[in-house]
């Protein structure tokens, strides 16, 4: 695991604009500094893959680069998330000057991210140059261990967990609403909610939800569920875990995360692909979730941070 781990040097901010905007044929350059930290910028990297096959405007997004002229060492996705990818390799001066490019930018475009999330030093670098400038966050998680695993997990998962189907959205549905509104704070439906239900949606249409459900027609219900919120060619980060209540205590979560490492790392037989690396980040203060996600087999990595509007 260690070839995953990136050492980051500390980051002071510092205002400046030497960064771009950039366009489908930066693309490739782009995902080539994502590939430098595979899950610190595994946020960032999907959606360029995205835009790698479909071009920038169909990822739902702008991608920024650093510097403004020249081979690109830093890169920034702004869409529904700003995602800085500074790698350590830059040294303290460049990141913060790649920092303070992204800046200037983010600052010319105002808030349109629901939140700046990714590698800490990055982000908490980055809000320290918008802070003046953008609305005041809802809230502020500095210290989120980011682990990883390559390997077959710890503990033997959960045969009853598998990928949901989109017949069953209506039961996953809620169980993905219950999830967000204790995470967050607030529920994602409230006004309608016709955007998060059809991002749930497409989740189970791409395979990417797991479930286990318990009970069967009008009384199906999830009592675990997690989901691969971000997937690239090498790193299939997951979101979304979350056990029922009324089962918490019941010892569902870690053979259910064992579950889905398993699936998530499955691939078809001849295909050449290699089994990714799975990944999650998680606030540092959710103790039983950092020790279940350690008996599984997790490694921290890295440390996220994430600013919350």
């Amino acid at each position: 695991m260690s070839r995953w781990r990136a050492s980051v040097p500390a980051l002071r901010p510092r205002a400046g604009s030497d960064a771009r905007e950039l366009h489908d044929e930066d693309v490739p350059a782009a995902l080539a500094v994502c590939a430098q930290d595979p899950v610190g910028s595994a946020l960032a990297a999907a959606r360029l893959e995205v835009a790698l096959h479909l071009g920038l405007r169909a990822a739902g997004g702008q991608a920024w680069g650093y510097p403004a002229q020249g081979e690109l060492q830093a890169v920034c996705w702004a869409g529904a998330n700003l995602v800085p990818v500074v790698p350590a390799g830059l040294g303290p001066s460049g990141r913060s000057a790649a920092v303070g490019g992204f800046a200037g930018l983010a600052r010319r475009a105002g808030r349109r991210s629901s939140s700046v999330v990714g590698e800490r030093d990055a982000v908490l670098a980055l809000w320290g140059l918008l802070a003046e400038t953008w609305p005041a966050p809802r809230e502020v998680r500095a210290d989120q261990p980011s682990l990883a695993i390559d390997r077959p997990p710890d503990v033997e998962p959960d045969p009853f967990v598998r990928r949901s189907t989109v017949a069953e959205v209506p039961v996953v549905l809620p169980a993905c609403v219950r999830m967000f509104t204790e995470e967050v704070g607030y529920s994602p439906v409230e006004g309608g909610g016709l955007a998060y239900e059809e991002r749930v949606r497409s989740l189970v249409a791409a395979g990417r939800s797991f479930v286990r459900v318990e009970g069967s027609g009008e009384d199906a219900h999830v009592v675990f569920k997690a989901e691969l919120g971000a997937v690239t060619r090498q790193v299939a980060q997951v979101q979304g875990v979350w056990v029922d209540p009324r089962y918490r205590g019941q010892g569902l979560a870690a053979p259910g995360m064992a579950a889905v490492v398993e699936l998530a790392r499955a691939v078809r037989p001849g295909s050449g692909v290699r089994p990714p690396v799975v990944s999650l980040y998680v606030n540092d203060y959710n103790t039983r979730a950092l020790a279940t996600y350690r008996r599984v087999g997790f490694e921290q990595v890295g440390t996220f941070a994430t600013v919350l509007f």
